[in-house]
């Protein structure tokens, strides 16, 4: 079976919205919820995305289990925005903050725990933070939801996209497909990193993904 490019994908779908938006005198890009996994992450999606659409950012990840690293982030998610909203850099970008709720994610993760970063614990909290993202998506009139979580050379984009799409048919909201580390896009997260001086957490948020970092690093 062939494996889906959901680089070129997305590129058809901006290429069809830029040939709209340079028809139209009067033209109004559509409004993209973006889940956002940490400002890092999104430093390259919404530079790239705010050419073309009217952009949410939607942080909702109880995966963090620690409350200090989660105000950690999520402060840096909103320095990042506001300051790429004071230089233009495209359309205006908003924020939504969603519960933080780590109970929900240890509740999910139950019988899961000795599994491998990269598995199916993680999978499920993929299912967990974008499902959440299509409920609201669908409630606000969106007229797209995806995530950034397909920047990271360690997730698993075909699976993202898998359970976006699935997500998509259940929620009656259109999935944009990404595979954003693609195009020297997750290089260019790290100059934006370094640009901006965000925080950039050496594991994913979890209690397990850092358990499973610290031991990396203890045997390397």
């Amino acid at each position: 079976m062939n494996q889906v490019n959901y680089q070129k994908e997305l590129e058809k779908i901006l290429n069809t919205l830029q040939e709209k938006g340079e028809a139209a005198s009067d033209y109004r890009p559509p409004r993209l919820f973006l889940h956002s996994c940490c400002a890092p992450c999104s430093s390259y999606c919404l530079e790239y995305l705010c050419r073309y659409f009217l952009i949410t950012v939607f942080y909702y990840n109880p995966n963090i289990s620690f409350s200090e690293e989660y105000r950690k982030r999520v402060a840096e998610q909103k320095r990042l925005i506001d300051a790429y909203n004071k230089e233009e850099k495209g359309w205006p970008i908003d924020i939504v903050e969603g519960d933080y709720e780590p109970e929900r994610f240890y509740e999910m993760a139950k019988g899961y725990e000795n599994c491998p970063e990269g598995g199916e614990r993680c999978f499920r909290c993929f299912d967990l933070r974008l499902r959440r993202t299509a409920e609201l998506a669908a409630d606000g009139g969106y007229d797209y939801f995806a995530t950034t979580l397909t920047i990271s050379p360690l997730k698993n984009a075909a699976k993202i996209n898998e359970i976006g799409q699935a997500l998509s048919g259940e929620y009656g909201i259109p999935w944009l497909p990404s595979d954003f580390k693609k195009k020297n896009g997750y290089k260019r997260s790290i100059e934006l990193s370094a640009e901006y001086e965000l925080y950039r957490q050496n594991y994913c948020g979890c209690a397990f993904s850092k358990a499973e970092r610290e031991a990396q690093i203890a045997n390397a």
